[in-house]
């Protein structure tokens, strides 16, 4: 059962999925699904290529805790290249062991860009938190971050 949010503003709230425009949609959901362990829970569209349309596959994958990663195929590029940045920085699961994720990522062929470190944000306002991020690309050139910290 989803978590609907206890924003009272915009009645709900909370993050339900972003998504990313696959590459090779294919590869891609391998990755996050057996690579990852993400969960398939939904998918439509039709692959039309071999008479020369559009793919127009999609698919939610749970990503553990009810949210999601939208896949989208149609992605144009290389496989693996650094997409530039743009508004979208990247997009950031929670994790328990920084350390099995990223050996679980770099296994399944994502390029590490930042190893497992812990970072402390200042913060005049607050008692200063300790995070241990680290980052990757994924098949279509996604920035992926895997964030630890038992508070947030």
């Amino acid at each position: 059962m989803p978590n609907n949010g206890a924003n009272s503003v915009i009645g709900g709230g909370g993050y339900h999925h972003a998504a990313i425009k696959a590459i090779d949609f294919d590869e891609t959901l391998k990755f996050y699904i057996e690579g990852l362990g993400f969960k398939r829970t939904y998918g439509w569209g039709t692959d039309l290529r071999a008479s020369g349309e559009k793919d127009s596959r999609a698919a939610l994958l749970d990503s553990g805790d009810g949210n999601y990663l939208e896949v989208f195929a149609g992605g144009t590029g290389t496989p693996w290249e650094a997409v530039p940045e743009s508004v979208f920085l990247h997009i950031a699961f929670r994790t328990t062991d920084i350390h099995t994720a990223i050996e679980r990522a770099r296994s399944a062929g994502a390029t590490i860009t930042v190893e497992p470190k812990s970072v402390v944000p200042p913060n005049a306002d607050e008692p200063a938190k300790t995070f241990t991020v680290a980052f990757f690309r994924g098949p279509s050139g996604e920035i992926v971050e895997f964030f630890q910290n038992d508070e947030l």
